[in-house]
């Protein structure tokens, strides 16, 4: 087998500022490499594809129906469910991350008040806990939802809806509604052109 010539002046001084440049060729070992990578590549996706079937869609199915088999999700309680010790929670969880914008007696500030009959976006537990979870960014409110978790989202929706009296359907709300005054009766017509209400003379 012939020796490969090696360092031939290819004459490019003129082009690249007196730099010349070598013609070597590429060692036998590296050449050989790229060939079997070529040829390995082929095999490998006549086998994904067309012998085993597999896909990228198929891999990230298995792998998250194992995730939630590994880490399954905890129950979110409805709103039949929620207990006095959930309203306690979620208590707790508001006065740490919302008195900022809605006080401590949710009288509201920054945010909207939380106790009154005005709901901007629905006063229904399902709507609190939609709120919360997706917040209101063109107002300020954060999304909160990848931050506490649909299990404390859900206890401080009972907690606020246990504050509110002017919501009808809210944990409390239908219950802590003002009785509107009864009508006062009228008064009896008068029996003269008087108006004043004596009985007529014989």
């Amino acid at each position: 087998m012939s020796r490969k010539e090696r360092d031939q002046v290819l004459g490019h001084a003129a082009e690249n500022d007196g730099i010349e440049e070598y013609d070597n060729p590429l060692p036998d070992w590296w050449l050989g490499l790229f060939l079997f990578t070529i040829v390995w590549g082929v095999g490998y996706a006549i086998d994904y594809h067309f012998i085993h079937h597999r896909s990228q869609a198929k891999a990230y199915a298995a792998e998250v129906a194992w995730a939630e088999k590994k880490w399954p999700k905890p129950e979110v309680a409805t709103e039949a469910q929620l207990t006095p010790e959930d309203i306690a929670a979620g208590k707790e969880i508001f006065m740490i991350n919302c008195i900022g914008c809605h006080g401590t007696d949710l009288h509201g500030g920054i945010g909207p008040n939380l106790t009154d009959a005005e709901w901007i976006h629905g006063g229904t537990y399902k709507d609190v806990v939609h709120t919360i979870t997706n917040g209101v960014p063109p107002k300020g409110m954060p999304t909160w939802g990848p931050i506490l978790g649909q299990v404390k989202i859900s206890k401080v929706a009972a907690f606020v809806l246990s504050k509110n009296t002017g919501e009808k359907g809210g944990i409390e709300g239908a219950a802590g509604q003002a009785t509107p005054a009864a009508t006062p009766a009228a008064a009896p017509a008068p029996d003269d052109a008087t108006g004043d209400g004596a009985p007529k003379a014989p």
